[in-house]
């Protein structure tokens, strides 16, 4: 875990980074798992009273690992060692399968997180800082629901959360054409909480500020709040329903090897 994701507490916060910086902090197999097991810990860990996640080095977190698109390419399948045989609807994690826990981990713990995103956070990267409560952004970072570059649908978690968000008609703009869009954008959207100079710094800051709270109000108060959410239930499912008919599909396959080969796709209709 700690060559994918760092954990130290202090004070009560918990500041968790992303340390793949070599890679912009792209999700590969060891990535997700981390995520998963630090969410887990966190959620067992006393005197824990906020979380900030952020991401070492020139991103956030640039999206699925670009090895893993090359493994689509060359023989279908999702990438993941196993991964052609896995059966997305299996609900491994109450609501979610695994892959939606790297991301719905974070909305699960019982106390707030603030996501401090900066470069990018493109598709998964994206989805992965969905799951906090807040997102504090710097004034260049750059967000993408890219999924659809690649034939695919987000799938981690993202949906149920974007509900709650994003103006309908924008969601299925930013979804439908996977364009890139500025932080100015996320706040205009919905998508930001604030514009920081230094987004993890301030969220330091504002999580300390948090953790000086009575803890059972905060919790409390997290607990409430999700619970004015969308039924996720359904929403989770259809994410893995939709994007297991998708995956290794003809159609899919040649957005991947359309893309990684630089030329205009063919697709079928």
């Amino acid at each position: 875990m700690e060559d994918r994701v760092s954990i130290s507490i202090s004070e009560g916060v918990a500041d968790v980074r992303l340390v793949r910086a070599d890679k912009m902090n792209a999700l590969d197999q060891p990535m997700f798992e981390a995520l998963v097991a630090a969410t887990d810990r966190l959620s067992k860990e006393k005197g824990v009273r906020a979380v900030v996640l952020s991401g070492e080095g020139r991103a956030f977190c640039a999206g699925l690992d670009m090895g893993r698109f090359a493994a689509m390419k060359e023989k279908g399948g999702n990438g993941i060692p196993g991964g052609e045989n896995r059966d997305l609807t299996k609900r491994t994690h109450g609501l979610a399968n695994f892959p939606q826990q790297a991301v719905w981990g974070w909305r699960q713990l019982p106390v707030p997180v603030i996501a401090a995103v900066h470069g990018v956070a493109f598709g998964g990267g994206f989805q992965l800082s969905l799951g906090a409560d807040m997102r504090f952004l710097s004034a260049d970072a750059r967000m993408s629901i890219m999924e659809i570059k690649w034939g695919l649908v987000p799938d981690m978690a993202g949906t149920p959360i974007l509900a709650s968000l994003v103006r309908d008609d924008i969601l299925r703009d930013l979804t439908y054409t996977g364009r890139i869009f500025s932080a100015q954008e996320a706040m205009t959207y919905g998508l930001a909480t604030r514009i920081c100079d230094d987004p993890r710094a301030a969220a330091l800051e504002v999580a300390r500020e948090i953790a000086g709270k009575s803890p059972d109000a905060i919790r409390a108060a997290k607990r409430m709040l999700n619970n004015l959410s969308v039924d996720p239930g359904p929403a989770l499912l259809a994410e893995s329903v939709e994007q297991q008919k998708l995956i290794g599909s003809a159609n899919q396959t040649e957005a991947v090897r359309s893309n990684l080969e630089k030329r205009a796709p063919k697709f079928a209709d």
